[in-house]
């Protein structure tokens, strides 16, 4: 037997320890409004068990809590699993606390957490705890590598989050993920019991070795043209008298390898006669150059757009701090008084507008910038229209400029086609083309001599026949397909229970394709083509639950707890509680009453824990109730005067 879940913990950074029990063997439901903290549950789990992210998602969570632990118990043995949250910016914390305890013992207060122990390093400790053994190597279709199964893999079978518990995309936790798959695909058998850990490495061996086989194929095949006269050689020799490279050969006489090679070395030391130059200047040098010449003006254009554009955002910014100050000093031209019996001009404050005999020299200040600041708004205003117009005449350059590269690339390119024409049919090209590929092959088959290629054909193939006869090619295929065969039986009863669409018809797993299929008559139907999001529910259920059933059989290392992430969706909010919502209501009441015959079955051996909106008022379900975390009685998974505490500071 492996392990079940006790208890998660969530330490605070001032100590305070928030723990949520669960019964074991049992059915445990936490029920709740949404945003209280229900799915973090799974997601702690799964942090808690080595994810290499942090899953856990809900700003409380994120900002309040600073330790998350899980204790899990596995016969008379206890282990408490700590990890901290990220500190900072990290994306994740890769260091854990894991303390072997008394079965009962409550959680270690925060002070007693050392957190030392590494990502990878708690991962090993989780995978024995589980059950696995360390030295199981496990081939992976279409790759090289090996996978060594751990808790990791296990949780796919045991966790179906919110989005996962009714896909009829994905049938398994992770299965999204391109990573994943491949994993599932391996680890599928090994689970159920189908792969004998021995024959697994001979069968890894036997994978390399085919493809050793096949890539000996090709490194002789690639030998071969230096091996026979009448291959590249000889084919390289023709071509090169062809083009007057070499002298013909005497009618009759058949050349050896040897001496086409050498001849082949003659070939590349003939000098080629270099081309006389074309009288004037080379028309497609010209292009290029006017070319060069374009594409700078066509950059220094930009570059004076660019800072016009700068020096007009820049006036403008100027502009408007200006204009403002303006405004703010105009208010002097609103104070003088025309009346020659008030106060003259300089008496009254220029604020209130009251008699201030000592206002003078403030107001003459004030004046003074006023009139500074006219005169700038006038400067400025005055640039602005020529800027505009050095933009656009700036502008009308690059377009010109651009048009000119247009043309200039098709002149190139028609110039170019032009000469490549007529180097077809000039024969000093061509002799120079023949020159380097033989100069090509030359070096190729010197690289060949230095390292010949050993034929290790006949031991590779002995070594492959040995293996298969002792494989033999249908066992583990025979003994995967007969325990599949057991656990459709299971998932096809607990079909009939729920009531779902081809109950009736064979109901298999497909762990190619990771996903279930109905055999009808009218051919085969992959879980998705069923439809209704209660066939896909019902089915996830059903799978996970049969799957469970015969890992307790055989004894297999995966943790023996599946945690359910709303399965009524939101088809069934808590008004359920009182009655209503008809063939609904059964259909879920039909659900827990299908998960508790399961668990009854195997006799304390398997939990299962759901997070729910639902509050049904009907067993299973009433009795299965761990807490209600609703707004109404102010209880969450954080505390609420945790979240208080920290929002004052």
């Amino acid at each position: 037997m492996t392990f079940q879940i006790r208890a998660i913990s969530i330490y605070n950074e001032n100590g305070e320890i928030r723990t949520v029990q669960f019964q074991m063997g049992s059915l445990n439901i936490i029920t709740g409004d949404s945003r209280r903290g229900k799915s973090a549950i799974l997601t702690i789990v799964d942090y808690c068990l080595g994810s290499d992210e942090f899953v856990i998602r809900g700003a409380a969570l994120r900002n309040f809590v600073h330790v998350f632990a899980l204790t899990i118990v596995k016969d008379d043995e206890q282990l408490f699993v700590a990890r901290p949250a990220p500190v900072g910016k990290a994306a994740t914390n890769t260091t854990f606390c894991v303390i072997s305890q008394e079965r009962g013992a409550p959680p270690p207060d925060y002070a007693n957490l050392t957190f030392s122990m590494p990502l990878d390093i708690a991962k090993k400790v989780l995978s024995r705890f589980t059950g696995i053994d360390p030295s199981v190597q496990l081939p992976v279709a279409r790759s090289p590598r090996q996978l060594s199964p751990s808790v990791r893999h296990g949780l796919f079978f045991c966790l179906q989050e919110q989005n996962e518990v009714a896909n009829q995309d994905l049938l398994f936790h992770g299965q999204m993920d391109d990573y994943h798959r491949p994993a599932l695909r391996a680890m599928l058998p090994y689970f159920l019991g189908a792969v004998d850990p021995e024959r697994a490495q001979l069968e890894h061996r036997l994978k390399l070795l085919r493809r050793q086989l096949t890539e000996q194929q090709q490194r002789l095949e690639a030998a071969q043209p230096f091996q026979h006269p009448s291959g590249t050689a000889a084919g390289l020799h023709e071509e090169a008298v062809e083009a007057n490279l070499l002298g013909p050969v005497a009618d009759g006489h058949r050349l050896s390898r040897d001496e086409i090679v050498n001849r082949l070395r003659q070939a590349v030391e003939t000098a080629v006669p270099e081309r006389e130059p074309p009288a004037g200047e080379d028309p497609l040098s010209a292009l290029s150059a006017t070319r060069r010449d374009l594409r700078q003006a066509y950059s220094q254009t930009r570059v004076r757009i660019s800072n016009l554009k700068t020096i007009a955002r820049e006036k403008d910014d100027f502009l408007g701090q200006v204009r403002e100050q303006h405004a703010r000093l105009a208010t002097l031209g609103l104070l003088r008084r025309s009346d020659p019996e008030m106060p003259t001009h300089d008496e009254l404050c220029p604020v209130c507008g009251s008699r201030a005999p000592d206002s003078g020299q403030a107001t003459q200040i004030m004046r003074r910038d006023l009139e500074r600041l006219d005169v700038e708004i006038a400067t400025i205003g005055d640039a602005t229209p020529d800027i505009n117009a050095r933009i656009a005449e700036e502008e009308n350059t690059l377009t010109d400029l651009r048009a000119a590269l247009a043309r200039n690339q098709e002149e190139i390119e028609v110039l170019g086609a032009g000469q490549r024409a007529a180097a077809q049919d000039d024969p000093l090209h061509r002799a120079a083309v023949v020159r380097g590929r033989i100069s090509l092959f030359l070096d190729t088959m010197a690289r060949n001599t230095q390292v010949p290629v050993e034929d290790r054909r006949l031991e590779l193939a002995t070594e492959i026949a040995s293996l298969e006869e002792q494989l033999g090619s249908t066992v583990q295929e025979d003994l995967l397909s007969s325990f599949l065969s057991l656990v459709n039986q299971k998932i096809q009863a607990k079909a009939v229970a729920l009531e779902l669409e081809h109950h009736d018809e064979p109901i298999r797993l497909d762990p190619r394709a990771l996903t279930l299929i109905a055999d009808t008559r009218r051919g085969p139907v992959k879980m998705p083509e069923m439809g209704s999001g209660h066939n896909y529910l019902g089915y996830h259920i059903a799978t996970m639950l049969s799957l469970h059933e015969w890992f307790n059989e055989i004894g297999s290392p995966v943790p023996r707890f599946l945690i359910l992430d709303q399965p009524s969706q939101a088809g069934f909010p808590d008004e359920t509680r009182d009655g209503g919502f008809g063939s609904a209501r059964a259909t879920l009441l039909n659900l827990y009453e299908t998960i508790q015959s399961s668990i009854e079955s195997l006799a304390g051996a398997f939990q299962v824990i759901v997070l729910e909106h639902a509050d049904l008022d009907d067993e299973p379900f009433r009795s299965a109730v761990r807490a209600r975390w609703r707004r109404s009685n102010g209880e969450a998974l954080v505390p609420e005067h945790w979240i208080s505490y920290y929002a004052d500071e």
